[in-house]
């Protein structure tokens, strides 16, 4: 199927539930990048068995379509003070789910309960802050089907897929707030920002 080695094609099959997905990626190392930036595709996820965000997400986008589902990424932008996120989302039951792999408390897997995807970004909104404590979720992008980079092998290939967050930071977002509301923003108190320096994977 796609090509893809028959080893890693059973592993994909066996992840048929986003739940199983999620699980698999947790298992997982953080890519700490400490040999410098990467953007492993999802034979190279596979081999190494270490992830970081987009990593993880497009490895749970695969996994999606191998088991019927479409390939969607969701981009999540950030202000200049922190860093955007990406997450694979789904339906279930005619509800917007979404399978992250982040290194801190909040970012993490959505159970399928939301109505839109903009109801799903905003789960993301409360807790997600900067190092200031300073609330940073800015935009996010409609869900992106991967199947516009079939031609590039993002599937197989074992080199790095860099075209997949370069479209992702150029595609159209949504804002999610206006200048007066980013004004009013109270920032995280002191027991979130605790809990946010939280690491599963330590740096």
């Amino acid at each position: 199927m796609f090509g893809i080695p028959k080893e890693k094609l059973k592993i994909l099959k066996s992840l048929n539930d986003p739940k199983k997905i999620q699980l698999f990626l947790n298992s997982m190392p953080m890519n700490l990048e400490k040999s410098g930036d990467t953007c492993f595709s999802p034979m190279t996820v596979l081999d190494k068995k270490v992830c970081h965000c987009i990593e993880g997400a497009t490895l749970a986008a695969l996994a999606l379509r191998i088991n019927g589902q479409p390939p969607l990424l969701l981009d999540l932008m950030a202000s200049k003070t922190d860093f955007d996120h990406v997450v694979a989302v789904f339906k279930k039951y005619g509800k917007w789910g979404a399978i992250s792999k982040t290194n801190h408390v909040f970012l993490r897997y959505r159970e399928p309960v939301y109505s839109s995807i903009r109801e799903l970004a905003m789960s993301y909104f409360h807790e997600y802050f900067d190092t200031t404590g300073r609330k940073s979720l800015r935009s996010f992008s409609a869900p992106i089907n991967l199947k516009r980079f079939d031609n590039l092998d993002w599937m197989t290939t074992k080199e790095e897929i860099y075209y997949i967050p370069e479209y992702l930071a150029d595609v159209k977002h949504s804002p999610i707030l206006n200048r007066k509301q980013i004004m009013y923003l109270q920032k995280a108190d002191r027991m979130e920002a605790k809990i946010g320096k939280m690491l599963e994977w330590e740096e």
